[in-house]
């Protein structure tokens, strides 16, 4: 059977993706520290108002706020034993906005990355990890979700870890990695090697891409380096809005809703399908993107001046595809998508 997102992948030119979890929570009185997480039973509502805030700013895809679900991850909060209840509430709630919108809209079970590093370099085994990402596809499956969206991930036996956690599950998935080091993961993965990378899993991803990272004008060009392998699996666009700013003991990100209208028709022209933000992006955001991209027409694939121009310059002069800067980074990556 067709899972919902390729369907609907069949019938439509572009879709909107969600925004930020953590922007929102944040405004909402979640502390730094805290799992998010809890709040899948604790503070429904909340969540309820998280799924609506996307939905009625006209996203076809959302996450759950299950990013950080992982048995590893909520171990730091003493629930590690509550794995399957906290992401199968994230999937229900999810389920239950989707359901009530009137339209197909696709509820994506969010897998973030262990938090652990895998071996050899680290002490997580592939098996470990394996069992962590199914686990919680369980969960999430049981919710109602409709694929899993594994997103964040730096290292490539993760990545294949978290594809087959998804396979034992029976879930259809997609996939990306944040590209915040020269135009590298943490642990040294280039565009091309990502699009290399995804055509060689036995379950491979319904989409692929990249999410979070420096800012809109870098993950364009990433973007761009995913189209040049030239496959036909759909891309996924999730970029921060803009680049954060330390304002009044609060971190605030300067992209605009113009500036993120402007990032979603090029994101599109670079060769995404699925496009959305990340850090920063709220629903005025989404709304913006989501008007430009029904009433600007499809232009030229944009050049790295035209990105510059439009968004910003670059972080760092290479891409990682020539070669140039770092290759693999032994530090582990926490973030989450705020």
């Amino acid at each position: 059977m067709t899972d919902a997102l390729t369907r609907l992948l069949s019938e439509r030119d572009w879709l909107l993706a969600d925004g930020a979890t953590g922007t929102t929570l944040f405004n909402m009185g979640l502390q730094s520290g805290d799992a998010p997480e809890l709040w899948n039973v604790e503070k429904t509502e909340n969540i309820t108002k998280l799924y609506e805030g996307a939905v009625n700013a006209g996203s076809d895809i959302f996450l759950t706020n299950s990013f950080g679900g992982n048995a590893s991850r909520l171990k730091l909060h003493d629930a590690q034993s509550r794995v399957h209840e906290l992401n199968k509430a994230a999937a229900e709630i999810g389920r239950e906005v989707a359901d009530k919108s009137g339209r197909t809209v696709i509820v994506a079970g969010s897998v973030g990355p262990t938090g652990d590093i895998m071996e050899p370099t680290g002490t997580l085994s592939f098996a470990d990890a394996v069992e962590m990402f199914h686990e919680q596809a369980e969960g999430l499956k049981a919710g109602g979700a409709d694929v899993l969206w594994i997103e964040t991930i730096s290292a490539p036996e993760e990545y294949r870890a978290a594809a087959e956690g998804a396979r034992l599950a029976g879930m259809a998935w997609a996939g990306t990695m944040s590209f915040d080091t020269a135009g590298r993961t943490m642990m040294g993965i280039t565009s091309s090697q990502l699009a290399q990378l995804v055509e060689k899993i036995e379950n491979p991803p319904v989409a692929y891409g990249a999410n979070c990272g420096v800012g809109s004008s870098d993950l364009l060009r990433t973007v761009l380096g995913f189209s040049a392998q030239g496959t036909d699996r759909p891309i996924i666009a999730k970029g921060n809005a803009g680049i954060p700013k330390y304002h009044d003991g609060h971190i605030h990100y300067d992209g605009t809703p113009e500036l993120m209208a402007d990032y979603a028709c090029m994101a599109r022209d670079a060769g995404a399908t699925i496009i959305g933000g990340c850090c920063g992006t709220t629903p005025d955001h989404l709304r913006a993107m989501r008007e430009a991209l029904e009433t600007r027409p499809r232009g030229e694939r944009p050049t790295l001046e035209a990105i510059t121009e439009k968004l910003g310059g670059f972080s760092s002069p290479s891409d990682g595809t020539d070669d140039k800067g770092p290759t693999r980074d032994r530090s582990s990556s926490r973030r989450r998508r705020t």
